[in-house]
């Protein structure tokens, strides 16, 4: 069901390795960045590196 509160955003659905999740949980809690910012600066940082 799409979301008509979000205007600029896609909600996606995803698993990912627990370490890896249990990791950014707590990288954005000390850093107070939401997890959906972190991801899209992951997401941006692997765009770049692959269309070089």
């Amino acid at each position: 069901m799409v979301r008509k509160d979000l205007k600029n955003r896609t909600p996606v659905g995803s698993a990912i390795d627990n370490d890896l999740y249990n990791w950014l949980k707590e990288y954005s809690k000390e850093t107070s960045i939401p997890v959906s910012k972190l991801l899209d600066k992951a997401i941006t940082l692997l765009k770049e590196s692959t269309t070089k």
